[in-house]
């Protein structure tokens, strides 16, 4: 039966396939923790009280990276280079996703209404993470090998999206909530594209290491079409409401260590 288990299982028995993903994971994720590091840096002096959870947030995502590193080197393998067109990460900055990396390698405070954007954008680019590694919880959270990484960065995750949430209200009642709900769609709209292209990149990837056959790869694509459908339709709308998390200050302190991945 194809399903999202059985397809993220073969992926995991083979070691080339294996070796893909986990290299895009790591790419990704690095990337990530670099942004929110430098993002950290030039937080203009009215929003310094955020700096330490930008960079908190920059931290776990460099974890994040080395995790999946550590599980390639367990295996005995080495990263692969990312193809252009899997890089999640590269083609939302492309498409105005996030800040760019021009302004990011300056030594320039960034404005206020670029700490907005970039709590928008991560928002959205949040809901997609909490969601997929919510979805490989709920299937190998239990995993001999890969169990535990995955419900960690799980847990993360959800503290990613829980601080965007809770500041994004607050800059909201501080009166940038149209800015916000604007950002919010544009990225929304961005990100659901974006996430099409790669997930069908990836799995033209996947197939041609895993032999797939035409049928198989036929109904993989059409399943990610039939998503970016959804999301066009309205599923996008998920991402962009506002609520007040349950995890409240979820960014208070230093990342959690993961030294049994280091």
């Amino acid at each position: 039966m194809l399903s999202a288990r059985s397809v993220f299982q073969e992926i995991l028995d083979n070691d080339e396939s294996y070796r893909l993903f986990c290299s895009i994971a790591a790419g990704g994720e690095s990337q990530g923790g670099w942004e929110n590091g430098r993002i950290a840096a030039l937080a203009p002096p009215g929003l310094q009280t955020l700096a330490p959870k930008i960079a908190r947030h920059g931290a776990d995502e460099d974890k994040h990276g080395r995790i999946f590193l550590a599980l390639l080197r367990r295996r005995g393998l080495e990263p692969v280079p990312v193809p252009p067109e899997t890089d999640y990460t590269a083609i939302l900055e492309r498409r105005g996703i996030g800040l760019p990396h021009t302004k990011l390698r300056a030594d320039t405070p960034l404005t206020e209404r670029d700490i907005v954007a970039y709590l928008a954008h991560s928002r959205v680019t949040e809901q997609r993470a909490s969601e997929q590694m919510g979805l490989l919880t709920k299937h190998f959270g239990e995993h001999p090998e890969v169990g535990r990484a995955i419900k960690m960065i799980c847990h993360d995750e959800a503290n990613h999206l829980a601080y965007c949430h809770e500041e994004l209200l607050r800059l909201a009642a501080a009166g940038y909530g149209r800015t916000i709900q604007a950002i919010l769609r544009e990225s929304a709209l961005a990100e659901i594209v974006v996430y099409r292209d790669v997930s069908l990149a990836v799995m033209g990837h996947m197939g041609r290491i895993l032999r797939w056959p035409k049928a198989k790869s036929t109904a993989l694509t059409a399943g990610i079409r039939a998503l970016h459908g959804y999301e066009r339709l309205g599923g996008w709308r998920r991402m962009v409401g506002l609520r007040l998390p349950d995890r409240l200050d979820a960014l208070h302190g230093p990342a959690d260590p993961a030294p049994e991945f280091a």
